[in-house]
């Protein structure tokens, strides 16, 4: 499955997508009630100051009663006090709640992208998916830590402003609300454009992560060819792209903003008007005017905040489709509901009859029959595009044929556990990836059951040692960007050391040592046996020289078993192995 993210059109507020979100503040639910309950007490209290300061105004300073003034001052300085308090204690927990969740999502993401078939890496880059993990999952932290429940805040502000405009003068507060309209018309026009804008803006982040993961995999591609220049121009243009749309986007807030604040000098000069007359005439006191002026700005500072947390929650909204659309992704490797783990290599690996497509139209493999006994040396050979790969591919499951079967000890391989199935094999590949961390923790992936004796048994069986003791730190040196300070025949060694450590039942050598130089090859050939001894191993290599020892060899041609021998019995059989050979053999004696 691929994911799609071209041209989609989100919904400001998908409440599907927001109850399977707030699944995750399930286990901080006690501690969400508590941030409830003081947004619920935060936001009743700051209305509650302009009403105190009419009552200042109107029956403390007219009257020149200094004792009763100074209670109130007392008053409101414990209030504001105890509603900053509040306040703090509200954004921490939402920052540590928002933490905890984005946590929590980010593991979940990253163990279900584990799950996934091999076909899902196939046609989703890289680039993109972590673009899910970082950015779509950081995309989530202004949902939970100001999104819900602070929206919900400035609700219940408005209403409470509200409630204490009508209270403490109705004329007035409706006249102040006469610019709600016009507000709410230039609020619907600036959410509908940034709207646009957010989700063309994610676009091309995933864009430009997609690009530099690409980019920086093949550096050395881009030098060897020159093409710095036409890779500068290519990202220049994602860049731009990227860089005009948040200008637009600056452009509507620069707009916005100071329409909010324009209808909101509007509407105080109406109280104003209004209230200048009435207070002259003796109908309306200055405690009301400057409660009202008061109440005016705090009234448009929720909606400007509530336009700019909906924008926010609209960006939310669509990282967390972008998110649930890999959590939805059905191309999970899935182990039988009966499945059973494998307990050891008894007998033989049996391919019957095994048919394989990865995108069910062209074939790589056809009807394919051959057997790998216990304890066999069995080469694959054939040309590339033969399907010698995806023997290796089905047998280590990371995909699964469509016809016949492939047995192990008499048992069909997909009735057992995949992690079982894959304990009892090493695979050695032509291309070495080296994590960055050390290069003991390279060769032993992490496995308790392997010690630094046994990563240094391996190292001095394999000949690797020579060169790992010259390094800086030994077996602690660092492997930074995947060992591109290592030659390629040394990578593949620690590949050999990391095989021979696990101990494997059977060994798997994929092209292994087609990177090899000739040096390095003397060493892997002195100790091939001894990696080889009372071991099965299948071994795919177009090198022939390599393979010539094998119990048998499988000749693979377009998907199909063509012969099957050791290798005198295929030379005498003058077919396809022995075309294959004496092509080798001329080319060696001609270099």
């Amino acid at each position: 499955m691929s994911l799609k993210e071209d041209n989609i059109e989100y919904k400001a507020i998908d409440l599907k997508i927001l109850k399977r979100l707030l699944v995750y503040l399930k286990p901080y639910k006690k501690w969400v009630t508590v941030s409830v309950i003081i947004t619920i007490i935060s936001s009743a209290l700051a209305p509650i100051l302009p009403y105190l300061t009419k009552i200042a105004v109107d029956k403390y300073i007219e009257p020149k009663d200094w004792n009763g003034l100074l209670r109130i001052i007392f008053a409101i300085a414990v209030l504001l006090f105890f509603n900053a308090f509040l306040r703090f204690i509200l954004t921490y927990l939402m920052q540590w709640l928002g933490q905890k969740v984005l946590f929590d999502v980010r593991m979940s993401v990253f163990k279900h992208i584990q799950s996934l078939n091999m076909k899902f890496y196939d046609t989703n880059p890289v680039g993109r998916l972590v673009t899910r993990v970082t950015n779509d999952v950081e995309g989530l932290n202004e949902l939970f830590s100001q999104g819900v429940v602070m929206i919900a805040a400035d609700i219940m502000l408005l209403f409470w402003i509200i409630g204490f405009m009508f209270y403490t003068n109705w004329v007035l507060a409706l006249l102040t609300l006469t610019i709600v309209p016009v507000l709410l018309l230039a609020t619907i026009i600036f959410r509908k454009r940034v709207r646009i804008l957010f989700r063309d803006i994610r676009l091309r982040v995933a864009e430009m992560n997609t690009f530099l993961n690409e980019f920086i995999s093949g550096i050395n591609t881009v030098k060897v060819f020159t093409q710095e220049e036409n890779q500068n121009k290519k990202f220049d243009t994602v860049n731009s792209l990227h860089k005009e749309l948040w200008v637009k986007t600056i452009f509507y807030y620069a707009i916005f903003f100071p329409t909010v604040e324009m209808l909101s000098a509007v509407a105080l000069g109406i109280v104003l008007w209004y209230a200048a007359g009435n207070i002259l005439t003796g109908v309306m006191t200055v405690g009301i005017l400057i409660a009202f002026t008061q109440y005016a700005e705090m009234f448009f500072r929720p909606i400007r905040d509530l336009t700019e947390k909906f924008t926010t929650l609209q960006s939310a909204m669509a990282s967390a489709e972008r998110i649930l659309g890999i959590l939805d992704t059905k191309d999970k490797a899935m182990d039988n509901p009966d499945a059973i783990a494998m307990d050891g290599f008894k007998k033989a690996i049996e391919f019957k009859n095994v048919s394989f497509s990865y995108d069910s139209e062209k074939w790589v493999l056809s009807d394919v029959s051959f057997t790998v006994n216990k304890g066999e040396t069995v080469a694959i050979v054939g040309a590339t595009g033969a399907g010698k790969t995806s023997i290796i591919n089905l047998l280590c499951r990371f995909y699964d044929y469509n016809d016949g079967e492939i047995l192990i000890d008499g048992k069909d391989i997909r009735s057992f556990n995949q992690n079982s199935v894959r304990e009892h094999f090493a695979l050695v590949m032509q291309d070495v990836y080296l994590f960055s961390r050390s290069l003991a923790d390279n060769i032993s992936l992490g496995k308790e059951n392997i010690s630094i004796d046994d990563i240094r048994k391996a190292a001095v069986a394999l000949g690797a040692s020579d060169f790992i003791d010259k390094l800086n730190d030994g077996f602690n040196t660092e492997m930074i960007d995947r060992g591109s300070a290592l030659s390629a025949g040394q990578r593949q060694l620690i590949a050999f050391c990391r095989a021979y450590a696990m101990n494997p039942e059977i060994l798997i050598l994929d092209e292994a040592t087609s990177n090899i130089d000739s040096e390095t090859e003397r060493i892997i050939e002195e100790s091939l046996e001894k990696l080889l001894e009372n071991r099965t191993s299948i071994i795919i290599a177009h090198r022939l020289s390599t393979i010539r020892r094998a119990d048998k060899i499988i000749v693979l041609h377009k998907g199909k078993v063509r012969e099957i021998g050791s290798h005198k019995e295929l030379i005498a059989l003058n077919g396809i192995y022995a075309r294959l050979y004496q092509l080798q053999f001329k080319e060696q004696i001609a270099a």
